[in-house]
């Protein structure tokens, strides 16, 4: 088997998990996000890394995707003002305490929090702060990595908490520890990460499932079209205006 085919068979296998074990949570997130929609409410994202940011990106302004995501794009994350400096950012313990107070934020709004270790300083205190103003939190996560590592691993945030454990549901993204996926021949590191197929998997069939909750129930979903595809311009007009100024990054 070449690496390619490897590759290929490591994200198959993950997605049949998620598949095989988590449809049920998948399920019970589209319910609560649908209620939101419905309500007029936004759904909050916050992807809490460097890679992990990527997340949030997949659910905001995407065609096919709901019109009122807000995406928490907080610029010490992205890779883009340093790779180094993103690892940092997201070890420093109080800062995403301030950062949620200028998204707007409501009590009874949900958000979720996309991130595969599930151990750092800023994705356990916005899961704790996002409780604590009683937001309904959900999670893409791998368990199975928070669980594996040291409670002292320098990643951690001070308390010890895992991401899975303080939040109100999660969704298992069975990323592995190290995220590579493929062994090569001569070779002792495995190769290749899987994390961002296996969140835009969870997180798209997420999309589809609130979507398909809203028709289902008689609500007409705000869906954004391709500005690159005909009429997508004309069509999302009505969401730009209607968005402009509440959603932050609109």
């Amino acid at each position: 088997m070449d690496p390619i085919e490897k590759y290929h068979q490591a994200a198959i296998r993950i997605m049949d998990s998620i598949i095989a074990t988590e449809r049920g949570k998948i399920k019970q997130a589209a319910g609560i996000l649908a209620d939101q929609v419905a309500r007029g409410n936004l759904v909050h994202v916050f992807g809490s890394g460097g890679h992990s940011m990527m997340g949030a990106e997949e659910m905001f302004y995407r065609a096919g995707g709901l019109v009122p995501i807000n995406p928490i794009f907080e610029p010490g994350y992205s890779l883009l003002f340093g790779a180094l400096r993103s690892t940092a950012i997201e070890r420093t313990p109080g800062m995403m305490s301030r950062v949620l107070k200028t998204y707007g934020l409501k009590a009874g709004e949900a958000i979720i929090i996309v991130n595969a270790y599930g151990i750092n300083c800023g994705t356990i205190e916005t899961a704790m702060e996002a409780r604590q103003m009683s937001l309904t939190t959900i999670a893409v996560t791998s368990p199975q990595i928070a669980l594996g590592l040291a409670p002292d691993h320098p990643s951690r945030h001070p308390s010890g908490q895992n991401l899975h454990e303080i939040v109100d549901l999660y969704i298992n993204s069975y990323v592995p520890m190290g995220d590579a996926v493929v062994d090569l021949d001569d070779y002792p590191q495995r190769v290749s990460s899987i994390s961002t197929i296996a969140n835009a998997f969870v997180l798209e069939s997420l999309m589809a499932e609130t979507i398909d909750v809203l028709v289902r129930r008689g609500v007409d979903p705000p869906v954004w079209k391709s500005a690159n595809a005909p009429g997508g311009d004309e069509h999302n007009k009505q969401y730009i205006a209607r968005y402009s100024g509440v959603i932050k990054h609109l």
